[in-house]
């Protein structure tokens, strides 16, 4: 295929009329200075979905993020999803990667691949694709896609890069009891399973730009702090009053949070958690508390830029 190439001068006006320039220190650190607004601790009820209609409630921080499309993180778009028993609801994304958890619920999703069953507590994603799902019973979802991602590069997706996956709630926590039960859980940042995409093997992760993690934080533990350049949009699975996540920028000498911002964990919420925030969980309740963080660490991971670190104790 031959190119037309115009012979037609762009005149200099034209040329720099977006055209800028500017001292290196006034724009280095574009974050600090607020050009680039900082991701907020955010903090979305059960209560946004409990009832009502079937709809799609996105979790939106556009304008805290001034952008003039819906995101949760710059590059992530959480939603919680509503379908009342014997009732449909149809998605399509410009996006990449869709994750689903299933909040409550059971009923199927028709995509042009086919047709996944799903229950209670199982995850599946689909690699941005038109889908239709029905609700055998009144359904909740909690999903969240990669959309922002290509409205900020202006793109659209072109190719799929892994087919639809299910993850069932049985095998999730069969392999969250295992790793519960190794002798070397006690002395881990974590007691969690990572889903991940046999087509992922550099970063390991659910899909090439979303990160998904199972956990459970038992009776009395105290999760010791860690960060990353990752937003991690957290989902309660259930917890009982009494557990909470200490969230802040800075450490101190004794490896707490300086001035943290704490959130309680209400079965059912979700919350925000800004890249390079130390966060710990803590579980001050007589039972088991259970969470998932949804994060663009698939994309840091291959870019090379998540820098997880970890509080150790001595």
């Amino acid at each position: 295929m031959s190119t037309v190439i115009s012979q037609k001068a762009i005149p200099t006006a034209t040329l720099t009329q977006e055209a800028e320039i500017f001292e290196y220190s006034k724009a280095a650190d574009p974050i600090s200075s607020g050009a680039t607004p900082r991701v907020p601790i955010k903090v979305f009820g059960p209560d946004l979905y409990a009832s009502g209609a079937t709809r799609i409630v996105p979790l939106d921080l556009r304008k805290e993020l001034k952008t003039p499309y819906p995101v949760t993180g710059p590059s992530v778009l959480a939603n919680f999803v509503r379908i009342k028993a014997g009732e449909s609801l149809a998605t399509s994304y410009d996006a990449t990667s869709e994750f689903f958890y299933v909040i409550k619920g059971s009923g199927h999703t028709e995509t042009e691949n086919g047709s996944i069953s799903w229950n209670e507590g199982d995850i599946f994603s689909l690699p941005g694709m038109a889908a239709t799902h029905y609700a055998d019973s009144e359904a909740d979802f909690y999903m969240v896609n990669d959309s922002p991602l290509l409205e900020y590069l202006g793109v659209e997706k072109s190719t799929n890069r892994f087919q639809p996956t299910l993850y069932t709630r049985a095998k999730i926590l069969a392999e969250l009891e295992k790793a519960k039960n190794d002798p070397n859980a006690g002395k881990r940042s974590r007691v969690s399973v990572l889903l991940a995409n046999k087509n992922f093997a550099q970063t390991m992760t659910i899909t090439h730009t979303l990160w998904a993690m199972f956990g459970i934080v038992s009776p009395g533990a105290r999760q010791l702090p860690h960060r990353h350049q990752s937003v991690a949009l957290d989902f309660v699975a259930d917890a009982k009053p009494g557990v909470y996540t200490l969230l802040g920028p800075e450490l101190d000498a004794k490896g707490n949070i300086k001035n943290a911002t704490r959130v309680d964990w209400v079965k059912g919420a979700a919350f925000v958690t800004p890249a390079g925030y130390w966060h710990e969980h803590v579980n001050e309740s007589g039972a088991d508390a259970f969470v998932m963080p949804i994060q663009d660490a698939g994309l840091h991971s291959y870019l090379r830029t998540l820098d997880i670190q970890f509080y150790l104790e001595d």
